[in-house]
């Protein structure tokens, strides 16, 4: 490698664990680049935050981690965060910023039946970029929206503490099940990151479906930026995978060690 070349590193932000559906696409399609994980676990759940403060928070939070740690390329990996905060993040820092909005557009390439799920935060339904998403990409189809308060801290606590997930899981099929549509929906956005490390159980609960999320068309989009910006893999080099664990409850075993199992390495702040 030469002396003006660096292996790219990207920081993948979100709330918590989320990032790191995000996170396995990205390494997945670019795996010789370098991943540096940022779980604001104090700051979760992003969905409940009023706009302007959770663009305040995250702003600062990016800033003061950009202030110790050079990376080439931000991801916001979260839906409730992207369709928020991003203008504001473009415009105080220079490294380009690629957000998660959720998948309306592939999903409605892909359903047969046009009776379309969309499983995400009530944040992000009740969002008007989500309605306009919509709007643009799938006024022909019939959308079933739950939002769903509980899934995403069901999720987080699944990850850190192995907690149980089934009556949630319960809870978001009978949402799904009492629409009139319920029968002929064939296709699901799961529109949280932290929704897809999940999917396999969702699939026992609601078989037969297509489980359509952002992850590969992030990865893609990190990919065309690289090349934009004159990056390049380093061929042959094991990427490495870091993450950070902000807020005062430390990482738990059980954190620890789905990380571990990843080739993740929890770093200090």
């Amino acid at each position: 490698m030469s002396a003006n070349q660096h292996t790219p590193r990207v920081l993948i932000f979100d709330s918590g664990v989320g990032s790191l559906s995000i996170g396995a696409a990205i390494h997945d399609l670019l795996p010789e680049i370098d991943l540096l994980y940022v779980m604001d676990h104090g700051g979760f759940p992003y969905g409940e935050w009023p706009e302007a403060l959770l663009t305040e928070h995250i702003c600062a939070t990016v800033c003061r981690v950009l202030a110790t740690h050079k990376v080439d390329l931000l991801v916001m990996a979260c839906n409730s965060a992207s369709t928020a905060v991003l203008p504001a993040l473009r415009s105080q820092i220079a490294i380009p910023v690629v957000g998660v909005v959720p998948a309306i557009k592939p999903a409605a390439a892909l359903s047969q039946s046009g009776v379309i799920g969309l499983l995400a935060t009530p944040g992000t339904v009740s969002r008007p970029y989500t309605a306009q998403l919509i709007q643009d990409f799938a006024a022909h189809c019939q959308i079933i929206a739950v939002g769903s308060p509980e899934l995403a801290p069901a999720v987080e606590n699944f990850i850190w503490h192995e907690h149980a997930l089934d009556a949630v899981l319960s809870r978001v099929k009978t949402a799904f099940s009492q629409h009139a549509d319920f029968a002929a929906m064939d296709t699901i956005i799961l529109a949280c990151t932290h929704f897809p490390l999940v999917q396999p159980q969702l699939s026992v609960l609601l078989p037969n479906i297509n489980w359509v999320d952002s992850g590969q068309a992030i990865a893609r989009r990190v990919a065309f930026l690289m090349g934009e910006l004159g990056l390049a893999e380093t061929p042959g080099k094991p990427a490495r995978q870091s993450a950070i664990i902000l807020g005062e409850e430390p990482a738990s075993a059980n954190l620890a060690q789905y990380l571990q199992a990843r080739n993740i390495k929890i770093s200090a702040d």
